[in-house]
């Protein structure tokens, strides 16, 4: 009777895991080449738009195009590094909270918040099903792919 209570206090609750962290780490490490590699692009849509919204004359705008264009690819290419290294970051805390119910606050808050070139909306993310949300193999699959990041305009 007594081994009976003593293993019924060993059994186990039930999975309180959460691999948010770890995937969020992994999306991180996938998409930041992609912001790197579209950063050009994404300096040339940010200029445009802000051209259509500045107040500015014809020979302002003209003459701040092409720097600006220039320093918007090197903010959003090296908005894409920084967004690979805290993927990095990610990852070992990932891992440890894996096996507890906490999660981490994103290092690098713009990947969440920032307009994008191209978005999709994951249907893996969203699955509550334990065999594939606990489930180390799919986990580098269920990331939020979004690459592209206008690093330098929140979409709030």
């Amino acid at each position: 009777m007594v081994v009976g209570v003593l293993l019924l206090g060993l059994a186990p609750g039930p999975a309180a895991a959460t691999p948010d962290t770890l995937r969020r780490g992994l999306g991180n490490i996938m998409m930041g080449p992609f912001d790197m590699a579209l950063s050009p692009i994404q300096g040339i849509n940010t200029v445009a738009r802000n051209l259509k919204e500045i107040d500015d004359s014809p020979g302002v705008r003209l003459a701040f195009a092409i720097p600006g264009w220039g320093w918007l690819t090197m903010v959003n290419f090296g908005g894409g590094m920084i967004r690979t290294l805290t993927g990095t970051l990610e990852i070992i805390p990932g891992v440890i909270l894996f096996a507890s119910e906490a999660d981490m606050d994103p290092l690098f808050d713009p990947v969440e918040d920032a307009g994008a070139l191209f978005e999709w909306d994951n249907p893996l993310i969203d699955v509550e099903n334990p065999w594939v949300y606990y489930n180390p193999l799919v986990a580098p699959f269920a990331i939020r792919v979004k690459m592209g990041i206008n690093y330098t305009r929140p979409e709030y």
